[in-house]
């Protein structure tokens, strides 16, 4: 198969998917990665896609929310690291809110597979996050799901989440973001999703956000929340020193976890 044809499968599959990863492209049509990226390259060069670590994700998605089943393949070493800091700030005992998305989705597992979560109680408006302590057997975890209308990104949102989460308290709140904005703060494409963030972080002590450097070249409309409202950022090293320096100047906490880039993985293997 020629590049243009490739890159024209590349360009559907992008249509019907939202996202595509490298990995996934080079077993289909059978080449190296390094062929895949550089066909996503070119791609790019022309504006008819956007690159990120592992794959592309399609220009007519950047401002709108990607199907939880897309996101969940995109950065997965990044995710966890994140992940694997973030658990440091659950202790057995407490009474905590997850949101919606593929970054805190990882976070649970993280937790729940953790001697930190015994005893804890979850507020969430994340159907997976609520499917994995359902299916969980031996710890001493409770959940509490908001209800709401369900998102592309399976999370429950909109008035009836918002009340019902009006009338909890929770010690500390973690959050993604669909995109880092300096100095303005952190976004979502669905102002519902956003207003039900606000509404989580109203009734936290703390609230954290997860999210992997990628955030940070991508846009969004709705803002949830300003970096003076945030208690910690926890991302990746993958963060360009500019941001970093940038960011540090205008919230409390900032992590850098040391993440495996996915794209590095692939050029070893390649």
């Amino acid at each position: 198969m020629i590049s243009s044809q490739r890159q024209h499968l590349i360009l559907s599959r992008l249509r019907t998917r939202g996202a595509v990863r490298i990995t996934a492209l080079s077993k289909e049509l059978g080449v190296s990665a390094m062929t895949i990226r550089r066909d996503i390259a070119d791609l790019a060069d022309k504006g008819l896609l956007k690159r990120v670590h592992g794959g592309a994700v399609s220009t007519s998605t950047l401002l709108s929310e990607p199907l939880f089943s897309v996101k969940s393949q995109m950065e997965l070493g990044l995710k966890d690291a994140i992940a694997q800091r973030a658990i440091e700030y659950v202790s057995p005992g407490d009474v905590i809110a997850i949101g919606g998305g593929t970054t805190a989705y990882v976070f649970a597992q993280h937790l729940l597979e953790s001697q930190r979560a015994n005893g804890i109680t979850i507020l969430t408006n994340s159907i997976p996050v609520a499917e994995l302590v359902q299916a969980l057997e031996s710890k001493d975890v409770e959940v509490i799901v908001t209800g709401g209308v369900i998102t592309r990104s399976n999370s429950l949102v909109g008035p009836i989440a918002d009340k019902v989460i009006a009338s909890l308290r929770v010690n500390t709140v973690f959050l993604g973001t669909h995109s880092v904005s300096v100095p303005r703060g952190f976004l979502m494409p669905n102002s519902l999703e956003a207003a039900t963030d606000m509404a989580m972080m109203d009734i936290a002590d703390r609230t954290i956000i997860l999210t992997d450097h990628t955030k940070w070249s991508s846009t969004s409309l709705s803002l949830f929340a300003r970096f003076d409202q945030v208690d910690t950022v926890i991302t990746d090293d993958g963060l360009d020193p500019d941001s970093a320096t940038k960011t540090r100047d205008l919230v409390k906490e900032l992590v850098l976890a040391h993440g495996v880039d996915e794209a590095d993985d692939e050029l070893a293997t390649a």
